[in-house]
């Protein structure tokens, strides 16, 4: 397979900017809530649990989390969650919707490193007005030749992104922190899957590395970008 890059795309929650560690905040407030109804530990096994069973309704995101929070908590409270307990999940998860954006390191370089190689886009998913504000708050939406807000993050999404944004997933790399939504599946659809890990990783985003296909690779942090990028691309 030829070595041509004419389409990058970067993840955007984690990737690009801070994320997870919201929720996980987040998850602590409701644990701290529910503490007279069921140990941490369990009640965020609890949680986990409900995210996986609702994101085929909930899609991913914040109202998606929120929502399993108060499902979780009906659960463990045999319904009778305080009306206040309540009040308090749905504010969370507003103020959740209002953290500023802070960048991670490298990520302004990373994405000036990947449009010397062609067209760059944003792939992301989860709320689509959380997402939009996210992007136009970073600071980097007006760099990027294309914003893709997805449902779900699988072969054939990527196969239909880089084909109409570029020549095809076989000359596409898709850059993120989850080895579940941003290299496997990438790789599957032929492309290249570049995996950046962060400090903090949803369960429910793990997967097996594909260790086996050389179009996989992984980097310490978005600092490192622009060497593999001129490694993968030269001659």
């Amino acid at each position: 397979m030829s070595n041509t890059l004419t389409t990058i795309a970067f993840d955007a929650d984690d990737t690009l900017w801070h994320n997870e560690r919201f929720f996980y905040l987040t998850q602590d407030r409701f644990v701290t809530l529910l503490a007279d109804y069921m140990d941490g530990p369990d009640l965020k096994a609890l949680l986990v649990a409900a995210e996986r069973r609702n994101i085929l309704h909930y899609g991913f995101g914040v109202k998606g989390f929120v929502l399993s929070m108060i499902e979780t908590a009906l659960e463990v409270t045999n319904h009778k969650v305080p009306g206040k307990v309540i009040a308090q999940l749905i504010d969370a998860g507003k103020e959740m919707l209002a953290y500023p954006i802070e960048l991670l390191p490298f990520a302004a370089e990373a994405v000036d490193a990947a449009k010397s190689h062609g067209k760059v886009l944003i792939i992301t998913k989860g709320d689509l007005l959380d997402q939009e504000r996210k992007v136009a708050q970073s600071g980097l939406g007006d760099v990027f030749d294309g914003v893709e807000i997805v449902s779900d993050k699988v072969p054939d999404v990527y196969a239909r992104i880089f084909s109409q944004h570029g020549t095809g997933s076989a000359q596409g790399m898709m850059i993120g922190n989850s080895m579940k939504s941003d290299v496997v599946p990438m790789i599957d659809a032929g492309g290249w899957g570049v995996f950046v890990p962060h400090g903090i990783a949803w369960e429910i985003e793990r997967a097996d590395p594909p260790v086996h296909s050389p179009r996989y690779h992984t980097i310490p942090d978005l600092g490192a970008l622009a060497a593999l990028l001129g490694d993968l691309t030269k001659g």
